[in-house]
């Protein structure tokens, strides 16, 4: 029997209509084109990134700040077959990284496959556990489906809800997946929460400057995908890759007022450009 997990929060976090999603989309990404807000060489790679960091609220908040990085992408949009996506958890209590018992995951923009081999690969390692519950209702997996549909041709997912685990732990769960070009890692994290808006600046950019620096220390305070985040900057550090901050924002600047932001940034970590 083919299994699906549907989609949880279509109509609330992105639209529900298959044609909006998509007309929204589209504006995200010709807007990311148009305007970087920070100047890379990730445009001129030889080499596709072979991880992004991405924003998880809705998409009116930190929908344009994940457009950048997903935007990275569009040059290798039929070299890009797997996708391995981090995300924390947000309803359900897990001890390590939980994978869905399902098939493929939906959207309305249709069905996503999930790569039974690559899953088959990790299912015995001890800190990997299937849940499906774990995934029902995480939003933060789900948002990055429509992006990912719309950016690449054709590719399956191993979509990994990351709970309590070491930075080894989630690091040695990517290592399995790495791959070639053809695998990308995408962690799925905001930063800081519901703090002044001057004071979520100062704490944000404190942030980026560990994650530039590969300090794969994160506090969930800085980083509510930091645990997945750590095991990224680790196996980063161990390919020698290097992060490029694409964007920072928080929703004081986007759709929300200024007395609790939350914190978004996009990074891009590539083998072959240097760090600016």
């Amino acid at each position: 029997m083919h299994t699906i997990r549907p989609a949880a929060v279509a109509g609330s976090f992105y639209p529900g209509d298959r044609q909006m999603l998509a007309d929204n989309i589209n504006v995200l990404l010709k807007q990311a084109a148009a305007s970087a807000r920070f100047s890379t060489d990730i445009h001129t790679s030889l080499t596709p990134p072979k991880a992004i960091v991405v924003p998880h609220a809705g998409y009116i908040y930190s929908g344009q700040t994940a457009a950048t990085a997903y935007n990275s992408l569009s040059r290798w949009h039929a070299a890009i077959k797997r996708v391995i996506l981090l995300g924390p958890v947000h309803r359900v209590s897990v001890k390590g990284l939980a994978l869905p018992d399902v098939d493929a995951f939906t959207t309305p923009l249709g069905e996503v496959k999930l790569d039974k081999a690559a899953i088959a690969s990790v299912s015995n390692m001890k800190q990997v556990m299937l849940s499906y519950p774990a995934h029902a209702q995480e939003h933060a997996i789900e948002v990055q489906l429509p992006f990912l549909q719309s950016v690449l041709d054709d590719f399956k997912l191993v979509p990994l809800a990351v709970g309590d685990a070491t930075p080894e732990e989630v690091a040695e769960v990517i290592e399995t997946l790495w791959g070639g070009p053809e695998t990308i890692v995408v962690v799925s994290s905001d930063l800081s929460h519901f703090l002044p808006y001057s004071v979520a600046i100062e704490v944000d950019r404190s942030t980026v400057k560990n994650i530039l620096q590969m300090q794969g220390s994160l506090t969930h305070h800085q980083a509510c995908g930091g645990t997945p985040l750590n095991g990224l900057i680790l196996a980063a550090k161990n390919h020698h890759l290097h992060p490029m901050l694409l964007d920072l924002c928080n929703s004081g600047d986007t759709a929300g007022d200024k007395n609790r932001v939350v914190g978004y940034a996009a990074f891009a970590f590539s083998e072959d450009t240097a760090n600016e």
